[in-house]
């Protein structure tokens, strides 16, 4: 028996992978029905002590409807609690996930707009040549300004087969682009590979109990060596599980080697899980009481509609005036039938150490028209530009300050961006900029914007050359001098004489 015990031990211990899937999964359910199965327990226990006790009496004819009765209160009690805790630990985990999370009122930080992910997911298969595999995954890298695109060969027992970072600018020409194959005699692991091609296998080799998001994975390029990142989660809490950041791992295309490390300052992309991130958002509905919370009078959706439909939370960005900074950012609406966006929440994309990254909500003032009635109001307003053949509206993201940027154009050339701030007098401010930021127009410039700046300064400057090229009157002839009456004198008897001459 004791060998079996030794052999069984040894065979869990192994099996690193699904011990730690069953670990994170079942420490998930002990959390949900932990109380529930303590009040049966407790009712159980009760039954047991008073059937003892009346037996000892010698009055154990009676036990029997005793323990009826406890059966039944313990049934009651244990369901009551059952229903009851998974409401109220939601909410409990919900405000777990919102201890780091601040709402201000300050405008959001200067961010860069970039090409629409979804342009950048249509220009990744032209590029790929000969490659024969299937895109895995698409990740914008805010650090490089570049899209990376993961490709799986084709195979049961087979890992990747090439990595893809290219520039997608928005406005640019550059069309530069680094492709970076794996060794598949030796790296030849995958996220939800068969058997030893595992890569989420040979990751709980390391480091058991922590798991991953696919999505959160992605590729970079160096020096020709592809390194898929995978960004780890970690469990916490005992009757309130939530998870938490447990750093990255880094795996080496050429030479198959796996590396899990906390340090993630080297990394050459997102570290912290963007995963995480949006159930950090999502937990913004309990930034009230339980009672808001559970009829949903307080909080933020992400905005979901017209441009934003299907990508509409954690857009990736870099910050304008803070190298090599970024962070996960989402335009928000009131949870309800409003669609208006009223906030914008963000999330950095890196983050030290092992509890949650600071989240801010940023209230805006005034808030902005939902993504749908802004493309309907492009369509409107710019109707020589957008909509026509294969041109559409791309994204409406927060570029800070209270400002969105939507692009227009096709999957394959973005040509236009539509930069707005907001509602003034019921409307909304929006200005139309060639792709790389140049000012076209305006529809409605905000009053005291730089739009309305540079729409004033243009204004002046073709007043004054309509000036120099048809001068109007000469103004007050007492302020002249009287050399400059002399020669305005002079200037008017030539140009009499030549029209004279001339008939």
């Amino acid at each position: 028996m004791g060998i079996v015990v030794l052999l069984l031990g040894f065979a869990l211990w192994y099996a690193s992978y699904y011990t730690t899937i069953a670990v994170w999964e079942l420490r998930k359910l002990f959390a949900w029905f932990a109380l529930p199965l303590l009040a049966v327990a407790g009712t159980a226990a009760g039954w047991l002590v008073v059937g003892l006790l009346r037996r000892r009496a010698g009055r154990g004819a009676g036990a029997g409807d005793a323990g009826v009765v406890l059966g039944c209160l313990g049934a009651v009690v244990g369901l009551g609690l059952t229903v009851g805790w998974l409401v109220y630990g939601s909410y409990l985990q919900d405000r777990a996930y919102m201890a780091t999370a601040r709402v201000v009122s300050e405008p959001v930080p200067a961010l860069t707009a970039r090409v629409p992910y979804v342009a950048g997911k249509a220009q990744a298969a032209p590029h790929l040549g000969d490659v024969t595999g299937e895109i895995a995954d698409i990740t914008y890298l805010p650090d490089s300004d570049r899209f990376a695109t993961l490709v799986e060969r084709r195979g049961w027992l087979a890992g990747y087969e090439v990595g893809l970072v290219q520039d997608v600018p928005l406005g640019g020409e550059s069309r530069s682009q680094e492709r970076c194959a794996f060794d598949v005699s030796v790296a030849d692991a995958r996220i939800s590979g068969w058997f030893t091609h595992n890569l989420g296998r040979k990751i709980s080799a390391q480091k058991r109990w922590v798991r991953f998001e696919a999505d959160d994975a992605y590729v970079t390029c160096s020096s020709g060596t592809p390194v898929v990142v995978v960004p780890l989660k970690r469990q916490t809490g005992i009757l309130v599980v939530t998870e938490r950041p447990a750093g990255v791992a880094l795996y080496d295309g050429r030479t198959g080697k796996l590396t899990v490390t906390t340090d993630t300052s080297a990394v050459p992309g997102p570290s912290y899980p963007i995963s995480l991130a949006a159930r950090q958002r999502e937990g913004t509905a309990a930034v009230g009481g339980f009672s808001d919370w559970w009829f949903e009078r307080n909080g933020w959706d992400a905005s979901e509609d017209g441009a934003n439909e299907g990508n509409e939370s954690e857009f990736t960005l870099r910050y304008r005036e803070e190298a090599g900074r970024s962070a996960y950012v989402t335009p928000l609406t009131p949870q309800g039938e409003a669609s208006s966006v009223v906030a914008v929440s963000t999330v950095p994309t890196r983050h030290k150490g092992g509890g949650l990254a600071p989240m801010t909500v940023h209230r805006l003032d005034p808030a902005w028209s939902s993504p749908k009635a802004l493309v309907a109001l492009i369509k409107a307003e710019y109707r020589d530009v957008c909509c026509y053949n294969d041109d559409e509206v791309f994204e409406v993201v927060p570029t800070g300050g209270g400002t969105w940027t939507a692009t227009v154009g096709s999957e394959q050339n973005v040509r236009y961006r539509v930069e707005g701030r907001g509602q003034v007098g019921g409307r909304e401010a929006t200005c139309l900029k060639a792709a790389d930021g140049a000012l076209i127009r305006c529809a409605l410039a905000a009053p005291g914007s730089p739009e309305e700046a540079e729409l004033k300064r243009r204004e002046q400057e073709k007043q004054q050359q309509a000036g120099a090229k048809n001068p109007g009157d000469p103004g007050d002839l007492t302020a002249y001098t009287n050399e400059q009456l002399a020669e305005l004198q002079r200037r008017m008897t030539e140009e009499i004489g030549r029209r004279l001459k001339a008939g």
